[in-house]
């Protein structure tokens, strides 16, 4: 079969290659394998593949958190009738490949009024904005502020906060070509390379601060915004895309604001995928609504996509979409 292969941690674009690979063979007790139909490339992926979460990351390795596929051989013990259904393939790496073996309980059946394209993309950002605002957008928050507000999950963030009541404060680097998709749920949209950025953030979060914040970043754009954090308020620390640390004065419970530090994946994996489905029911009915879309900015097959990733990145807007049987 087909599959992307990192045989050394580097920069993705660097070291991923496609080639043939041996199929994963039978499933087992307890497994599945899963035809890939479609996947798509997330900063997740990237980390992984630069080395950084070295204690549980082997190389040579596929990447590839997120995808939708089909069911094509189940070992024994799985229920009858898996064989056929379309599901996300969860618990671990290895979406960009033809052919994945996993076991049959990280499969996430998907409804079938959700066409690939749309179901292809309901974990990494939709899965994450869903739980982050259930969990910490608490009644009688007023003021919040996302960090990345371009980007995908900024969107979703948006959109679920605007349920609430809550309308952002956006923070962006102000990249030429990109906007938040859609202004009207934003209070403000602030660009980092303006001058004056920190005295319009603290002018449009007002005296009270931010109830609370969703933050991408890190660094010293996280700090910032950690600084106008009110005493109670959260600030909620999911990634790190500037690769620069949260300062240390944020992890001292000064000024009683405190900082959250949520991982997907500590929810996904705490109870070895017995629960996932339930986790997964208001993702699906929210895209189900036409809401959490992702918007494709490029097509690719499996077979091209070592070069489409060494492509020009400027004016491009939307996720790749790798088509797994192109």
């Amino acid at each position: 079969m087909l599959a992307a292969v990192v045989d050394s941690p580097g920069r993705l674009a660097d070291v991923l290659t496609v080639r043939d690979v041996d199929g994963p063979g039978a499933p087992g007790e307890g497994e599945v394998v899963v035809r890939m139909l479609a996947s798509t490339v997330n900063p997740s992926d990237e980390v992984t593949v630069s080395g950084a979460y070295g204690s549980r990351t082997s190389f040579p390795m596929v990447p590839g958190f997120e995808g939708v596929g089909v069911i094509d051989a189940a070992g024994p013990g799985v229920p009858h009738g898996a064989v056929g259904r379309r599901v996300l393939p969860l618990g671990s790496a290895g979406n960009w490949q033809q052919y994945k073996r996993l076991g049959h309980r990280w499969c996430v059946p998907v409804p079938d009024d959700l066409p690939d394209e749309i179901a292809c993309f309901a974990y990494v950002n939709p899965l994450t904005a869903t739980l982050m605002v259930e969990r910490f957008c608490r009644p009688g928050v007023r003021s919040a502020v996302v960090t990345a507000a371009t980007s995908a999950i900024g969107g979703h963030l948006a959109e679920l906060l605007a349920d609430r009541g809550v309308a952002p404060v956006g923070i962006v680097r102000g990249t030429a070509g990109r906007t938040v998709a859609d202004p009207s749920l934003w209070r403000a949209v602030i660009r980092t390379g303006d001058p004056g950025w920190r005295e319009r953030l603290r002018a449009a979060v007002g005296p009270r601060g931010i109830d609370v914040a969703f933050d991408c970043v890190g660094g010293g754009v996280g700090g910032d915004v950690f600084s106008l954090t009110a005493g109670g308020g959260v600030f909620v620390h999911y990634g790190l895309l500037s690769g620069t640390p949260l300062p240390a004065e944020c992890f001292t419970g000064r000024g009683g604001a405190r900082v959250e530090l949520f991982r997907l994946r500590d929810i996904v994996h705490r109870d070895r995928g017995q629960h996932l489905s339930e986790l997964f029911a208001p993702v699906f009915d929210d895209l189900r609504r036409g809401r959490l879309r992702t918007a494709v900015g490029i097509r690719v097959g499996l077979s091209e996509l070592a070069r489409r990733l060494k492509g020009p990145e400027a004016g491009r807007t939307g996720k790749i979409l790798i088509e797994l049987q192109s």
